[in-house]
């Protein structure tokens, strides 16, 4: 099946930015197909537990833009969908998206009677694999849309099994009939007079860090894991427990710029690492009253109103600054936990201080691999750059930024299309 779809604007990619870019463009009275490559919307946002400076859940926010998206008809959502090309055609652009099964269809009630049947488990990666999901699963409590979908790599035997559905438990125990192993990949073409591309952002992988310690010690996490261990829907339901031990907490060190304005990771600052270890500092404070934090960093990027906040944390006689770039984190066998070294620039001295948890602050790397579009409007770093082309991008894969940062670019990057696009059914 190859079914054309003619738009006013593609958005490729449904997080903050896309979502904004989506629902500004449609009351404008564009019309608007937005696609998202996971099984839901809501990008890394959905993945908060606070925002800073405020310290209010983002859910909030992102429930009132989904709500201007399911309720305008002029927006049309498609999940597990990914743009594989884009040819220009008169001023229009057309794009080839592939559209991946989700094995369940819209008659499904959300009920879980095929998770309690179902055999296979996989590692959670809305919780960066720190726990299990069913294979079998909705991303998280407030999924939109709120659907079931399969993880076809840990339940390969059922659905591509060359001697049929050896694993159909699900599909026994549904009683709506909206389990269907059978289904298959598609394509679609969508011809739109504009694309407006907002991919958004990954974690750099703290695996290239092997001097700190992540993926060697379990005591080691990053800070997206960090967000998650907070938030009450996470791994832990927002107790802060030693992945090691599952005890609780009770000494914290932040590791600033890990692997960030170094050439041999990634060269930029990301610009909100340094806020979202704070907000974390305070996460830690507000629920373990005794609990000890170090923060080690190069500088303190806290700009503008953030500098209050910044402020704050400094007078809390519980956390303790140490300007200076780690060299390693390792544990001591003695006590299990770990140990993190680094220079003091301050005072010249060699810190080795013994903590429950260590921290990253990892940057963000643009999740612009393999978007098809014009290499020039990539820059050295991955980044999503305008060179004077059609090219319409906003969000972070443009460059770091924060998510107010991120709102006002999307909103922007309408404009842009409203200016350049050329609108108008084809027959």
């Amino acid at each position: 099946m190859n079914e054309l779809l003619s738009t006013d604007l593609l958005v490729v990619g449904a997080g903050i930015a896309g979502i904004t870019a989506a629902v500004e463009a449609a009351e404008t009275g564009l019309r608007v197909v937005l696609i998202e490559k996971r099984p839901y919307i809501g990008g890394k946002v959905t993945q908060f537990s606070k925002y800073f400076p405020k310290m209010c859940p983002p859910r909030c926010g992102l429930e009132i833009n989904i709500r201007r998206l399911r309720t305008n008809p002029m927006i049309k959502v498609l999940t597990l969908a990914e743009v594989k090309n884009v040819v220009q055609d008169a001023g229009r652009q057309n794009a080839t998206i592939k559209l991946m099964p989700r094995y369940v269809n819209d008659r499904c009630t959300s009920c879980g009677d095929c998770v309690k049947v179902c055999p296979a488990t996989r590692k959670n990666d809305f919780n960066y694999g720190m726990d299990l999901t069913k294979a079998i699963y909705i991303p998280y409590e407030d999924a939109y849309p709120q659907q079931f979908v399969i993880d076809t790599t840990t339940c390969l035997e059922g659905i591509h099994s060359d001697k049929g559905s050896d694993c159909n438990k699900c599909v026994e125990v549904c009683k709506y009939g909206a389990i269907d192993l059978s289904a298959k990949e598609e394509t679609m073409t969508v011809d739109a007079g504009s694309i407006i591309w907002a991919t958004g952002w990954e974690p750099y992988d703290a695996n290239k860090l092997d001097v700190l310690g992540y993926g060697k010690f379990a005591d080691v996490v990053t800070n997206v894991m960090m967000e998650r261990i907070a938030s009450p829907d996470g791994p832990t339901k927002g107790q802060f427990l030693r992945p090691s031990t599952k005890e609780k907490v009770g000494s914290v060190a932040f590791v600033q710029c890990a692997g960030s304005r170094d050439e041999n990771h990634l060269e930029y600052c990301s610009s909100v690492c340094c806020m979202a270890s704070l907000k974390h500092v305070r996460y830690v404070r507000e629920q373990n009253p005794d609990a000890e934090v170090h923060v080690y960093y190069i500088d303190v990027r806290s700009s503008g109103v953030f500098e209050d906040f910044y402020t704050a944390v400094q007078k809390d006689e519980k956390v303790h600054f140490h300007r200076g770039k780690v060299a390693k984190a390792f544990q001591d066998v003695s006590t299990g936990k770990m140990v993190v070294e680094a220079e003091d620039s301050m005072t010249g001295k060699l810190l080795q201080n013994s903590v429950d948890l260590v921290v990253l602050a990892t940057g963000m790397r643009p999740a612009s691999t393999g978007l098809p579009v014009n290499g020039s409007v990539i820059d050295k770093n991955g980044f999503l750059m305008e060179d004077g082309s059609d090219m319409i991008a906003c969000g972070v894969v443009t460059e770091p930024k924060d998510v107010a940062a991120v709102v006002r670019e999307a909103t922007g990057a309408v404009a842009k299309a409203l200016m350049r696009g050329s609108y108008g059914h084809r027959n």
